[in-house]
């Protein structure tokens, strides 16, 4: 053995703890879509858990649930459960809307687990909890969350419009007082009902007012649309004006300066086109509301009758 020999001792390097991970993914329903939409998300987090140093995957808690308030998340709940029993140590999702439904329940999540020490990550925005400061995050939240708003009631404005351009939407058949749907959801006369209306156009046509038209109704015994014995001023009123009864539906109709979509011959008429035009120009004749030059002024007499 050699006199200048040493022998050195190495010892062992310490094993870096792997922090336990949980997946959490939420989709609104089960459709094929949203089931795709679920595989994509798992698949992304799990590679990315894969692919991090010293990151062990413990468990993957999936939602399907709505973004409504009161729909439960059992799996959410449970995860909750696991940080609080110190189980899991980051929770990594999608993004700011599958974590929560709206900015409150997002805020209040993510200080409950702050007190528990667990860090969250949003993959899609990029949001660290480890790195990014409690104001901050709440001012990015806040301001993400903003903007899904919009863009989710932009999306939905322009389905509406998508639907009523080509004449799929289901508002066009949605029915009212004078009308039932039939197998295919279709608009189809209520005959005893059509009969009430034709009745009430006959009666204004007849000099009636509403008030007079209310009390004659009553008299005979007729009930409301919802049943009720005594009928509403504006419920006549109404009835009156909704030119579903000449077979025209009107939608998006937000005023006279903004495009709207008109389905003509949507569905059976109650009414023909001359007796609705001839009450809509009664009812101007006798409304106590003129436009002139200076703007809207009422009349110093209201129309009445003492039928």
């Amino acid at each position: 053995m050699s006199e200048n020999r040493k022998v050195h001792f190495i010892p062992p390097r310490p094993v870096k703890r792997q922090k336990r991970v949980g997946i959490y993914c939420r989709i609104s329903s089960n459709s094929m879509e949203q089931l795709d939409s679920l595989t994509n998300q798992v698949s992304a987090l799990t590679r990315l858990t894969a692919s991090t140093p010293n990151w062990l995957l413990v468990d993957t808690y999936i939602d399907i649930a709505s973004g409504k308030a009161k729909s439960n998340r059992k799996a959410f709940n449970r995860l909750i459960k696991d940080c609080e029993a110190k189980n899991i140590e980051i929770v990594i999702t999608k993004n700011i809307s599958r974590f929560g439904r709206d900015t409150v329940e997002v805020l209040e999540s993510l200080n409950k687990l702050k007190e528990q020490g667990v860090r969250v990550i949003f993959d899609q925005e990029g949001l660290d909890t480890a790195d990014t400061d409690s104001e901050l995050m709440i001012s990015i939240i806040e301001s993400i969350a903003q903007a899904e708003n919009e863009s989710r009631s932009a999306n939905i404005k322009w389905g509406y419009r998508r639907q009523a351009a080509q004449g799929t939407s289901k508002l066009y058949n949605r029915k009212c007082y004078g009308y039932e749907n039939d197998e295919d959801g279709l608009l189809i006369i209520k005959d005893e009902e059509a009969k009430i209306v034709r009745l009430i156009y006959d009666l204004y046509l007849r000099g009636l007012s509403i008030i007079g038209i209310k009390r004659e109704l009553e008299k005979l015994g007729i009930k409301t649309p919802t049943g009720k014995e005594k009928w509403s001023k504006r419920t006549i009123d109404v009835m009156l004006s909704n030119e579903k009864y000449i077979g025209v539906v009107r939608l998006l109709n937000a005023g006279e300066n903004q495009e709207h979509y008109v389905s003509e011959n949507n569905h059976p008429a109650i009414l023909s086109k001359e007796q609705f035009e001839a009450v809509q120009e009664e009812k101007k004749k006798r409304s106590n509301v003129v436009k002139t030059e200076d703007g809207v002024q009422r009349k110093s007499k209201k129309y009445s009758s003492k039928k």
